[in-house]
């Protein structure tokens, strides 16, 4: 026998357990409750909250780390979302209200200021500072895994998503939450369109543009970013997309074209070369005009570079060729053509769309009609349509709001997957859409709060709103529920309503075209704050849910169908509604229109007076003062009944900043008695 022949077998031996290790590597298949696809801010958003709730789940990211879109977009390295770090409050509810970039976290300082000071900051920051978000939460990601395709099955356990990646490896789960972002060019099919530079992969060396006439298609913050990087190189700058401009602050939509970037439209109208027009992209050509250069000595030809065209498909005599003749161009049918002239470069910058292409049809959502097509339809709560289980986070779901709110930013879609999440936590685990109980004579005190407050119902304006449910002298209050859904309230958040109804508190802007910097922009009067511009709390009362046939048949342009009463909180200029005139007696009167009961606050003197002279005293005499928690108006009387002991200790009450005959929600709540809530009815 050979004496290596063991040594061979051994090797051989070694190398089959290695193979088959590496084979099981490849092809294993993991099992979640909940499948993460994408590390980016919605991704890891949700990561936090089924970290938070203890799920059985994993984050899944195709780069090397969180966040990556953002290490290549914007191409010119700013961001535009608001880093307004010091806002002299130390409220940190009230603070996310300008902090377009941080995450939702229960750590106080994990803030995306840690990272930036910069109002726009750089965007090489968010990655980094979705690294620390990952970091100090645990959150569960597993980097490098391309997910390539995604397919639903049925089995006896119910419908299941299976998610292979580039190792052929499975990852299975029950719920998908996809949270891919959108990073597809979105093109248009046009004659020519292979003459034109991308915006993904245009140089953004401003000298790379000197002396060269530029042609831009869109007019979106993309293709503003874009020229405004250019403008002092290029010779002109020129914009076209089928529709006029959009700017921010007049439509509220945060998407609209930015004043930080808006610098061509002064260019333009100041009549420096640049400018803007309008035409269906579909309809364009791209073309180029061959010409013959002089010759040079020894007979040889001097080609110049080819310079593009704009023309339109009526002019061309072939409709397959972007090679022009002079008659197919628009300056010899039009001599005044506002784009006769040639252009040294063609630039598409029409933003992004949705990476359909992954999924099998057992599991793709359809297109929605919202932005052409791009994105995914949902429901209003965020399920694809068809594809029970399978959730979009993010800029992805933005078709539930597309140019009317703020769902496809950070802002607006870290508030958007809570609500998704306390949805899935009551679907699949039993727990109830988070309620405060109140009585109802806190109730104002809780929505003045909450209106001054609050952040989620701030930035998803029209989107996402508070829901009370009345139930008699007492209330439950659930906040940031989908407006949409509203029809399917019990069944989505595990609450019922009763038969005193409910009100919604919805955050929403004047829907009248007015002049934004006109002198009559604002409504200042309470009796006409029906006719508010600006953003401004609406209370819609209904004695029942409305159906799903009345949410499809509201009013054009209503977040919600028209309701039993409606209230409008007059807008104001600082967005502090505690006026007591102005504010809060309109709102206390509205409440008792629809609680049917007196909420006005009494001192322990007329409390007094009233149960000695009504069966019925006063609802807040009844919760207040008949259980020893009534407050003296005379200061000698207070301390009287201090020292006497006929009040509540803080010890019994849980509260040192408050007075102690308050319960310990309404210190934060600012409630309070004074004249403003001592008018008669």
């Amino acid at each position: 026998m050979d004496p290596s022949l063991p040594s061979v077998i051994l090797f051989i031996l070694i190398g089959y357990v290695l193979s088959s290790f590496d084979n099981r590597h490849h092809n294993v298949t993991r099992r979640y409750d909940y499948c993460v696809l994408g590390a980016g801010p919605a991704g890891l958003q949700m990561g936090y909250f089924l970290s938070k709730a203890r799920r059985n789940y994993v984050i899944l990211e195709r780069n090397s780390g969180p966040g990556s879109f953002f290490n290549k977009y914007p191409r010119h390295r700013k961001l535009i979302s608001i880093n307004k770090i010091y806002t002299g409050r130390g409220n940190r509810e009230f603070n996310l209200r300008h902090d377009w970039n941080s995450l939702l976290s229960d750590k106080p300082d994990l803030l995306f200021k840690r990272v930036s000071d910069d109002f726009y900051p750089p965007a090489d920051a968010f990655p980094q500072y979705l690294s620390l978000f990952v970091g100090e939460l645990g959150l569960r990601v597993q980097y490098g895994v391309d997910v390539g395709r995604i397919r639903a099955v049925q089995s006896a356990t119910g419908r299941h998503y299976i998610l292979t990646d580039q190792h052929a490896s499975d990852y299975t789960c029950s719920v998908l939450l996809v949270a891919t972002g959108l990073w597809v060019p979105h093109t248009v099919d046009f004659v020519g369109a292979d003459l034109v530079e991308g915006y993904e992969s245009i140089s953004t060396n401003p000298d790379d543009y000197k002396d060269q006439a530029v042609l831009i298609l869109g007019k979106g913050n993309s293709a503003f970013e874009t020229a405004q990087s250019i403008l002092g190189r290029a010779s002109r700058v020129h914009m076209l997309s089928s529709s006029p401009v959009r700017l921010a602050w007049q439509t509220h939509y945060v998407g609209d074209l930015r004043a930080v970037n808006n610098e061509l439209i002064d260019t333009y109208q100041l009549k420096s070369l640049d400018g803007l027009a309008e035409a269906r992209l579909e309809k364009i050509v791209i073309a180029q005009q061959k010409e013959e250069g002089k010759r040079r000595l020894g007979g040889k030809k001097k080609e110049k570079r080819k310079q593009l065209y704009l023309t339109l498909n009526k002019y061309m005599h072939s409709r397959n060729s972007f090679d022009a003749t002079q008659e197919e161009l628009p300056g010899h049918h039009i001599d005044n053509f506002p784009m006769r002239k040639p252009y040294d470069r063609v630039i598409r910058c029409l933003g992004f769309r949705f990476n359909f292409s992954i999924f099998d049809s057992s599991a793709c959502p359809p297109n929605s009609e919202n932005a052409k097509g791009r994105l995914p339809e949902l429901t209003p709560w965020y399920e694809g349509k068809n594809t029970p289980g399978l959730f979009v986070l993010g800029t992805a779901s933005h078709s539930r709001d597309y140019r009317s709110s703020a769902g496809g930013f950070v802002h607006g879609f870290r508030y958007t997957a809570r609500a998704v999440h306390r949805l899935l936590e009551h679907r699949y685990h039993r727990n109830a859409w988070p309620s405060t109980q109140l009585l109802a004579t806190h109730l104002q005190s809780w929505i003045l709060k909450r209106v001054d407050e609050a952040s989620g119902p701030y930035q998803m304006f029209e989107v996402l709103g508070d829901v009370i449910l009345l139930r008699g002298s007492h209330c439950e209050y659930l906040e940031e529920f989908p407006l949409q859904a509203l029809p399917q309230l019990s069944s989505l958040s595990g609450h019922d309503v009763s038969m005193h109804g409910l009100i919604v508190v919805v955050m929403q802007y004047g829907k009248k075209k007015i002049d934004y910097l006109g002198r009559s922009r604002a409504e200042t009067e309470w009796t006409n704050a029906w006719k508010s511009n600006f953003l401004h709390p609406v209370l819609y009362y209904y004695k029942t849910l409305p159906s799903v046939e009345e949410m499809k048949l509201r009013p054009n342009g209503w977040p919600l169908p028209r309701p039993q009463a409606i209230h409008h909180i007059v807008e104001d200029f600082l967005t502090e509604w505690d006026a007591p005139i102005s504010h809060i007696q309109p709102l206390r009167r509205f409440l008792e229109h629809c609680l049917q009961t007196d909420l006005r606050a009494f001192y322990a003197e007329s409390c007094f007076h009233l149960s000695l002279t009504h069966r019925m005293p006063p609802l807040f005499c009844q919760q207040g003062y008949l259980k020893q928690q009534g407050i003296p108006r005379n200061s000698q009387l207070r301390q009287r009944v201090h020292d006497a002991g006929l009040t509540h200790t803080e010890q019994d009450v849980g509260t040192s900043d408050a007075d102690s005959t308050f319960p310990n929600y309404l210190a934060p709540a600012g409630a309070s008695v004074s004249s403003g809530l001592k008018l008669d009815l």
